[in-house]
């Protein structure tokens, strides 16, 4: 998929899947979506671009890098949807029993559906974080519950779900979304408080899924479904930030780049984008610390993982 092995073209040293602290598991799966098509390229893209990326950080002052980050084979989208949903789900889980922080490159947004269900397996009293244009709560679309517009609605019933940057959505949606735990995009762009009331709704333990046409076209036009109003990319990582500091986030996707051949732009975005958050989680991690195997997801909090007690695939 790359033109590297490893993420970035990092050196070996930093790849290997027992000593990585961090796992990144690509899934380049369009099966579902109904515009604009070729989110299954997206991981691709992705990796391109992180391989053309300047490694240190300068607002953390890190190279997360050095915490490792192992790069997994593709799960692969040449199924059913719901094969896919648990296919990832079963990848995910595995990963997060290891003491891995995992993560997940998209793809369309249907493949969240797996990775939210295992780490609400894994972890506690778990909140899900859903950055994006679209509510995405039905229950079922085009006959099926495994689709891009149904990506939240399991979480929405098994989960603290709160929703950012909202701006699209179907009448019938409101019957599954919590008022209290939606911050629309029109509300948000006028209360300065807005990041402030979503960290209050937070539990502790916060999962974050991030479509990235919850960002304004403007920046990110390269998704299947741009909406204009979208967020901006400072005060995107201003947020995130905020909660990577005062929560225990114990893992994220990224979902739904749509690459365009003749704008990379998008690409590189969603490759710093992802490089950002992994600063973010581990930028109070001694680079020099001597990886334990006995660590929770949270290195810096120590969270336990209690779900995992005698619980079996």
């Amino acid at each position: 998929m790359s033109t590297s092995r490893n993420y970035a073209g990092i050196p070996d040293e930093f790849a290997h899947p027992e000593t990585a602290k961090i796992v990144l598991v690509p899934v380049p799966y369009d099966g579902t979506s109904t515009w604009g098509k070729g989110a299954d390229k997206g991981p691709q893209a992705f990796l391109e671009a992180s391989e053309n990326m300047e490694l240190y950080d300068i607002e953390t002052d890190t190279e997360v890098y050095e915490q490792g980050i192992y790069l997994t084979e593709t799960i692969t989208g040449n199924t059913s949807p719901e094969a896919v949903v648990n296919a990832v789900h079963k990848t995910v889980k595995e990963h997060i029993k290891r003491k891995k922080f995992v993560t997940v490159f998209g793809g369309e947004h249907s493949i969240s559906i797996g990775t939210i269900r295992a780490f609400n397996e894994c972890f506690d009293n778990l909140t899900v974080l859903q950055i994006d244009a679209h509510a995405d709560l039905r229950e079922s679309y085009e006959g099926t519950k495994y689709n891009h517009a149904c990506a939240v609605h399991e979480a929405s019933q098994t989960t603290n779900l709160i929703q950012v940057g909202i701006r699209s959505m179907d009448a019938i949606e409101k019957t599954f979304m919590d008022a209290d735990k939606t911050f629309f995009a029109h509300e948000t762009v006028n209360d300065e408080f807005w990041m402030d009331k979503v960290i209050e709704a937070m539990t502790d333990n916060v999962l974050i899924t991030f479509d990235l046409d919850a960002l304004d076209p403007s920046i990110m036009p390269s998704t299947g479904t741009p909406e204009p109003g979208g967020l901006f990319w400072y005060e995107t990582l201003e947020f995130l930030k905020r909660v990577f500091e005062e929560k225990n986030v114990v893992g994220f996707d990224i979902v739904e780049l749509c690459p365009n051949p003749n704008d990379r732009s998008s690409d590189f975005l969603a490759a710093k984008l992802y490089y950002k958050m992994l600063s973010y989680k581990f930028m109070d991690e001694a680079v020099d610390e001597e990886y334990d195997s006995t660590y929770d997801v949270d290195y810096r909090s120590g969270n336990n993982l209690s779900k995992f007690d005698d619980d079996e695939d």
